[in-house]
């Protein structure tokens, strides 16, 4: 198997570094963090006019037509930069779920306006019990005369305090009981009776919580054609765990590069740090599993075309092991910078929160090594 990049993503990798190398800094960090949307709109527009956020957009929707190993190589890049701009909750996931899910007429409607960027959707899936397993949903969608009457509670809702449309999943219920089936609903984010709470996240950007009190919406509200939505919903949050995974090891090739430079400039008795041997051996090892995150990253993006278990075992096993792999190197770094590394003087505590929130998401490594091995026996004839 040829793992080579084509030209044309050579070169969107090389754009996309010079890009937050230069536009991404501490001082900017520091100013967006302060913002109430938690990121700059000014660059979400120059990621219009990339054409980043038509990336992964068909081309009969208006969008460019790449895949997954094309959102990894970006989200990498976003990662060295730690940005916070809604681009994993808008575009990985939530133009997904519209172009896996909706109908002809909603893909029209929303896509193009994803792209150009003047269209914000998150997706709202997450609740108290569900403990990660995304069959867990209580949030319920009872048919109406007029159309659909969704009540439940949300957390944890990426970015979805700066949402138009919220994609809010619930057990769809008709007249006569539970289908059984769980359902999509595009639910305006300036919707009566919907609460949204918002705080900040660790590592950067924001995060909601939703409150549904008997949300009236119209019978169009749904999402596609009311199929069960369950296998949709677990093939993007496994497309959105292979773009954290590369997000992750960009943070990690961040900190070791930072922590090799600051090594030699760091004088002990009267030689560099770098000097020594002990201090190679830990850098080695940084770097080898900065190496092991990102082939599993690129393992589990070339895998989410696969059959549904094969993707899924691809996905968990990438999560598991990126997380161990970046708490090991984001432990590494902290401890070679000393008590700065701690200090807002350096950045390394902010890449390192960021690591510590990618562990978090969508399930840690106890997690997903147990649905690892779960999946494993669902794909073993009986």
């Amino acid at each position: 198997m040829d793992l080579s990049f084509s030209d044309e993503q050579r070169l969107l990798r090389e754009s996309a570094e010079r890009f937050i190398a230069e536009s991404y800094n501490a001082e900017h960090r520091r100013r967006t963090a302060n913002d109430p949307l938690g990121f700059s709109a000014a660059i979400w527009k120059q990621f219009a006019d990339l054409g980043w956020l038509a990336l992964p957009i068909p081309e009969s929707y208006g969008g460019v037509g790449g895949g997954a190993v094309e959102i990894g190589l970006l989200m990498e890049a976003f990662g060295r930069g730690l940005v916070s701009e809604p681009y994993l909750s808008t575009v990985v996931i939530g133009a997904a779920l519209i172009e896996k899910c909706g109908s002809e007429q909603q893909k029209q409607a929303i896509l193009p306006k994803i792209g150009d960027g003047s269209l914000f959707v998150v997706f709202a899936h997450s609740e108290r019990a569900a403990r990660f397993d995304l069959a867990t949903v209580t949030t319920i969608a009872s048919k109406t005369a007029e159309g659909w009457r969704l009540s439940g509670n949300k957390i944890a809702v990426i970015d979805g305090h700066v949402a138009s449309q919220i994609i809010v999943s619930a057990h769809i219920h008709h007249h006569d009981g539970a289908s059984g089936r769980l359902g999509l609903f595009m639910v305006p984010a300036i919707t009566p009776s919907l609460a949204i709470s918002d705080f900040p996240r660790l590592g950067g950007g924001r995060a909601c919580n939703l409150e549904l009190s008997d949300v009236h919406l119209p019978a169009d509200a749904l999402l596609g054609d009311g199929h069960d939505a369950l296998p949709a919903i677990e093939w993007v949050v496994d497309r959105a765990m292979a773009a954290l995974g590369s997000e992750a090891v960009g943070i990690m090739q961040t900190l070791l590069e930072t922590t090799v430079e600051y090594t030699k400039i760091r004088h002990q008795f009267g030689r560099p740090l770098a000097a020594n041997q002990v201090i190679r051996h830990r850098l080695a090892d940084m770097a080898m599993q900065c190496d092991e995150a990102r082939s599993m990253a690129l393992r589990a993006a070339l895998m989410l075309d696969a059959e549904p278990v094969e993707r899924g075992r691809a996905a968990s096993a990438a999560k598991a092991k990126i997380g161990k792999c970046a708490r090991f190197v984001g432990e590494q770094s902290i401890q070679l910078h000393g008590g700065m590394g701690v200090t807002e003087e350096l950045e390394i505590g902010a890449y390192f929160k960021r690591l510590v929130a990618f562990d978090t998401l969508f399930g840690g490594s106890a997690y997903h090594y147990r649905r690892h091995a779960a999946l494993g026996r669902a794909a073993v004839p009986s």
